[in-house]
């Protein structure tokens, strides 16, 4: 990696050292944490993209500790999971959910990972998200659902991220097989790609966010032990993928969506994981 002049390399690890400290604090309730929370860190200079959550990370969470630990890790963007907002929702109790994180500086840009076996289940996917503001919806739709679901893009102007599953997964295993299905679809339909479910299924997310740059929609981000079906997850930096040449890679291509940090370790205490995670990457982010 190419050397870093000292103002910026200093610059860097003060914001590293913020958001450490956010997750040291201690917790004693959703209002302590609210109020401790970092401000959203500003984009960094010549990056296309944003760093987000995927609300996945906080499932053993209620809505308002999510918000809060998004605060104090310093995002601004959270692709919501159906924990935090029910597929099944009212428009009114989406409407008041919404205004609930936006009041906490946050901005509600997507909802998933969203299945939809049946075609009222891709109805409820775009009314859901049509309610709620979202520009994408990470979802998983049955192949055969795909045209209803380019339909439904066309009308709405909604995209759909499909979303790699990995090993177990029989119908979006990687990058590709999803690309297969949609390369001839709106280009509104595209990929979310799963960094370490690319990865534990020995493809290789760097070379694949290239190959697939034209569909590359949406991201999540996170790091595991080794390029098989037994890899654990870890915090991103510990692993075995290149984050570096990902980084890279992303700013190359000129991905201008969100990567979405889906740390799936520690579910029960997962802020200083997170927080060891997002720090790495935006070291990488001001170093390339």
């Amino acid at each position: 990696m190419e050397q870093v002049p000292r103002r910026r390399f200093l610059n860097t690890l003060a914001a590293g050292t913020a958001t450490a400290a956010a997750a040291a604090l201690p917790s004693s309730g959703t209002t302590q944490a609210a109020e401790s929370a970092a401000p959203p860190l500003k984009p960094l200079k010549a990056i296309p993209f944003s760093l987000g959550l995927a609300s996945y990370t906080c499932r053993k969470f209620k809505t308002d500790e999510m918000i809060a630990m998004a605060r104090r890790v310093g995002f601004e963007y959270v692709c919501i999971k159906s924990f935090h907002l029910p597929l099944e929702s009212t428009p009114d109790e989406i409407a008041a959910a919404i205004a609930k994180m936006k009041a906490a500086g946050l901005k509600p840009y997507g909802g998933g990972v969203i299945t939809m076996n049946k075609a009222p289940e891709v109805e409820q996917a775009f009314a859901y998200a049509k309610a709620a503001g979202m520009r994408v919806i990470v979802a998983k739709p049955a192949p055969e659902l795909l045209p209803l679901v380019n339909d439904k893009v066309r009308q709405t102007d909604i995209k759909v991220a499909i979303h790699n599953h990995g090993p177990g997964d029989k119908v979006y295993p990687t990058p590709q097989s999803a690309y297969e299905k949609i390369k001839e679809l709106d280009k509104r339909i595209g990929l979310c790609m799963d960094v370490g479910h690319t990865f534990r299924i020995g493809a290789d997310p760097v070379r694949d966010a290239e190959r697939f740059a034209d569909r590359l929609l949406d991201l999540h981000i996170k790091d595991v032990t080794e390029p098989t079906e037994k890899a654990k997850e870890t915090e991103v930096g510990r692993g075995a993928i290149d984050i570096v040449a990902l980084c890279r890679t992303l700013v190359k291509i000129g991905f201008s969506g969100v990567a979405s940090f889906e740390y799936e370790k520690d579910e029960n205490d997962p802020l200083a994981g997170l927080a060891e995670s997002v720090g790495y990457v935006r070291g990488v982010l001001a170093a390339i």
